[in-house]
């Protein structure tokens, strides 16, 4: 291998240094123009027609490449990126709400294998039927129904099905209030007997929401749901299988507690003229239930505690008629615990044995707060719960 030879003295020249290499190519010479980067116009294309995080992968490669290589198309690439990025976005938060939707839709799907029995629309349930529900959840909108024997395991026990028309419309306060009465008269009729209803029975039912009525929905379902213990056989307990004695005494035992449940919502000292009204109701009801017993206090089973009782809804009736003609609030309260400390939980005890009927007290009569035994309870074996 040769060398240079040694710059000569004093000539004041040497050797000129290589020259470096062109890291990234030489300019376009004249004439010449460069190339549109492909990776750009992708970007803004797909971004519009298909996949718009795919237009943001394009579009950052076309900004590198274009640095790189002195390609055109930045502006191009930087708009497909800006567009892709929006639209990501905007899918985004649109497809939100729909991965919610199909999320509780998955999870209704893994809650119906559970769910036993023949799947029935509800506008084809009859009184009677008993069925079952995804989950055992009877408080959700428009529950998916299964119909099941009653002997068989099930949530819920059909005790009206019928048309709904609510003067105020679908969906109201005075709505809920008018299905709930409705179902409760349904389930008085259907279990007559309300302290033989197991203590996890409570009465449910389903009426239109404000969008279903708009659809033509008019149908309101009343059911007993026992949805937290298994609960076999029907608990239909109605004149069919009752004697006469028995269905009108619990005809007019249920009355009067439905008419105790009526007790008005507001305070004595702000609705003094409902508190009266409900006042004369109860005396109504007293007296309904005075004039069966009335009729078989003759009888040898029954005469004893139908005496005892007639002369408790005699103090009771009293009391009721002072108050719905009291004068004030607190003279209403005074009444209103004297009408309920005239009643006796041990002889409507007495009364229910010697006619046959259960002797078991409900859970709503001895619950604190409640009337406990100085009075009628709410009808029924449970809670009312509503459902859209």
């Amino acid at each position: 291998m040769s060398t240079p030879p040694s710059p000569s003295p004093g000539t004041g020249h040497s050797w000129p240094p290589p020259s470096l290499p062109q890291a990234w190519g030489p300019p376009p010479g004249p004439g010449r123009q460069a190339a549109l980067n492909g990776f750009a116009l992708a970007s803004l294309l797909v971004g519009l027609l298909c996949l718009p995080p795919l237009g943001i992968v394009f579009g950052v490669v076309a900004l590198v490449q274009i640095q790189r290589k002195r390609e055109r198309g930045r502006a191009l690439a930087i708009t497909g990126l800006a567009l892709s990025t929006c639209l990501t976005a905007l899918i985004a938060f649109a497809a939100g709400p729909v991965l919610t939707a199909v999320g509780d839709r998955l999870d209704a799907f893994s809650e119906i294998a559970d769910a036993e029995g023949e799947l029935t629309d509800e506008d084809r349930l009859r009184p009677g039927d008993c069925f079952n529900v995804p989950g055992g959840d009877l408080t959700g909108r428009q529950p998916t129904t299964y119909k099941v024997d009653c002997s068989e395991v099930h949530h819920a026990e059909v005790t009206f099905a019928g048309p709904f028309d609510p003067a105020q419309g679908a969906g109201t306060r005075a709505a809920d209030l008018q299905a709930e009465e409705a179902c409760w008269k349904a389930q008085d009729a259907y279990a007559m007997d309300t302290w033989a209803l197991p203590r996890h029975a409570g009465m449910y039912y389903f009426s239109p929401s404000r969008e279903s009525w708009k659809d033509g929905d008019r149908l309101l379902l009343c059911v007993i749901g026992t949805p937290e213990e298994d609960q076999r056989g029907s608990l239909r307990k109605d004149r069919r299988t009752l004697t006469t004695e028995q269905a009108d005494f619990l005809t007019a035992a249920n009355a009067l507690d439905l008419a105790f449940g009526r007790s008005p919502e507001e305070d004595v000292a702000d609705a003094l003229q409902e508190h009266q009204a409900w006042a004369r109701e109860m005396d109504a009801a007293l007296g309904g239930e005075a004039a069966v017993l009335e009729r078989h206090v003759s009888r040898p089973q029954t005469a004893g505690a139908a005496a005892a009782r007639l002369k408790e809804i005699d103090s009771a009736r009293s009391a009721w008629r002072r108050a719905a003609q009291a004068k004030s609030p607190a003279e209403f309260d005074r009444q209103w615990e004297r009408a309920l400390g005239a009643i006796s939980l041990e002889t409507e005890k007495a009364l229910r044995g010697a006619y046959g009927l259960s002797t078991v007290v409900p859970q709503w009569l001895e619950e604190p707060g409640g009337p406990g035994g100085g009075g009628p309870g709410g009808s029924g074996g449970g809670p009312a719960t509503g459902s859209a």
